[in-house]
């Protein structure tokens, strides 16, 4: 990952929270056929000192079957908005300035497993259900379903984890501009839908 120093973002707490709150990865494996990737939604663990993310994918899919050449890398992308130079102060001042792209984004690095178990895949799928379902006046659960009928769709998915040995993160939101420069940003980005929204909090927050 490119992160100029501005940017860095390597707090483990500050990246978890990230992730959990992203969700959804880019699960990235080589293989000796080139690399594999797929879109899933992602529940992180926290084991002693140890991060590990869980996911699964259908039995159809063949990612799970890929035998890794190396390291994989969960991919999470977060807010990410249009930065107009309008929006700074400086504009008027000079007008040198240009537009940019506002992100937050974290990667995760380390050891891909699958996992069969059928206690271990159901706990997942209560995480990670109860974990989107939790604010809902009515929150569904796995339960709600029939045994069988889950019991059935469940033997057509495989369990991956992930477990971390490198986390890294870039928060690029301007926080390197000029103090006039960032209001003017932050500004704007409210302006520019949720996630604007989001970015202009997280740069809220970095300047306190």
């Amino acid at each position: 990952m490119y992160k100029p120093a501005a940017f860095a973002e390597d707090r483990p707490d500050v990246l978890a929270r990230a992730m959990a709150d992203i969700q959804l990865a880019a699960l990235v494996t080589p293989s000796a056929d080139g690399l594999v990737i797929t879109h899933v939604p992602m529940v992180v663990r926290h084991l002693a000192d140890q991060i590990v993310l869980e996911t699964h994918v259908a039995r159809a899919n063949p990612h799970w079957r890929a035998e890794p050449v190396g390291p994989s890398a969960a991919i999470f992308q977060g807010p990410q908005s249009y930065v107009s130079p309008s929006w700074y102060p400086s504009k008027q001042e000079h007008g040198k300035v240009v537009p940019t792209w506002a992100y937050i984004a974290v990667h995760a690095h380390g050891t891909m497993e699958t996992c069969q178990d059928d206690d271990w895949l159901q706990q997942h799928l209560n995480a990670l259900t109860d974990a989107n379902e939790r604010d809902r006046d009515a929150p569904w659960q796995v339960s709600d379903a029939p045994d069988r009928f889950i019991g059935s769709l469940s033997r057509g998915i495989v369990g991956l984890r992930l477990v971390i040995d490198r986390l890294e993160g870039s928060w690029k939101i301007n926080q390197h501009k000029s103090d006039a420069d960032q209001i003017g940003t932050e500004a704007g980005l409210r302006s520019a839908g949720p996630d604007g929204a989001a970015l202009a909090a997280a740069l809220a927050q970095s300047r306190d």
